[in-house]
């Protein structure tokens, strides 16, 4: 399925956003919206807040799709549903009929039957969510939660989220992006927001085995050396190595992977002295990165999480509402 399909589905005859498939080509100014909306959100996910919930989903059905492992995404669109006041129903994939043999678009169509409005789709095939949402109805909303090694939309958005919270100005921002580049649907997103929203500086630092090979083409630099690439960075994202998708043995693994390309403190120092460290998770210690840098005063990992809340929250209250 190409990318340009893809894209136009995203949006209805009115140019308003119906689904949340991809990031790839996404309009800066959707993104904006998307992000001021989760920032109006950012109050209701207060611990502090006596009442969490606000009725803007109340009387729909918000649907998890969950066919790949996750904690983080599926429990923060959980959570996020519930505060917009809708009725969540998370599909148990093992012992669902799809284990007898059922096809994906049989199921979507028994679900839309149970008057499902909203599906949250992760999936280990790419596009897969796209394929859903050219066959729901007009009336019933797709939002990717990750599909293969193609694109992870709120995670991009979520960590673009973070990356204004703490910086504000994309345009000024140099941001390095470490790792299994290549298997990441979170970098894809990333990459493709990051370009919209006009950040002059983004880097990419990886064994080449690990990074895409038409990176160039898209005006990003290309690093194999973690002192070079990190030299006055402001943003560094490190990533986990998704043994899942490789061959063993294509590239160094644990102690081999850290040695060259972990992030230590002796190397974050290379970057600016206020630089924020970012992870999508789930973060392999030793691995990608130290902890006492996962754990230190530049650490904003758990408020990616805390953000991802209100950003989902943002994601389905648009597109429900169009």
């Amino acid at each position: 399925m190409s990318t340009e399909i893809a894209l136009v589905n995203q949006f209805n005859a009115a140019g308003e956003l119906t689904h949340l498939l991809t990031l790839e080509g996404l309009p800066k100014e959707q993104i904006v919206h998307i992000l001021d909306t989760a920032q109006q959100f950012v109050s209701v996910t207060d611990p502090g807040r006596e009442v969490k919930k606000v009725p803007l989903l109340r009387g729909k059905s918000v649907f998890n799709l969950f066919f790949e492992n996750s904690t983080r995404t599926r429990t923060t669109f959980e959570i996020a549903a519930k505060r917009l006041s809708a009725d969540v129903i998370n599909l148990d994939i093992q012992t669902s009929s799809t284990a007898k043999g059922e096809s994906l678009i049989d199921t979507i169509d028994n679900l839309i039957a149970m008057q499902a409005d909203i599906f949250v789709v992760r999936h280990s095939v790419s596009r897969a969510p796209m394929e859903i949402a050219h066959h729901v109805p007009p009336y019933v909303h797709v939002i990717n939660a990750g599909d293969g090694s193609h694109q992870h939309p709120t995670q991009g958005l979520l960590d673009m989220y973070t990356m204004r919270h703490f910086k504000q100005d994309f345009t000024k921002l140099k941001v390095a992006i470490i790792g299994d580049v290549v298997h990441s649907r979170v970098a894809k997103s990333n990459i493709s927001a990051l370009i919209a929203l006009g950040c002059p500086d983004i880097r990419v630092i990886g064994p080449e085995s690990l990074l895409p090979n038409d990176l160039n083409m898209m005006g990003v630099k290309v690093f194999h050396s973690m002192e070079e690439g990190l030299r006055g960075v402001d943003v560094v994202m490190t990533l986990r190595i998704q043994k899942e998708r490789m061959e063993a043995g294509k590239v160094p693994e644990g102690a081999a992977f850290f040695k060259q390309f972990g992030l230590t403190p002796e190397r974050l120092a290379l970057a600016q002295p206020d630089a924020i460290v970012m992870h999508p998770g789930p973060m392999n210690r030793g691995v990608e990165i130290d902890s006492a840098v996962a754990d230190g005063a530049q650490s904003v990992i758990l408020k990616q999480v805390t953000f991802g809340i209100a950003v989902r929250m943002a994601v389905m209250s648009i597109v429900a509402a169009n």
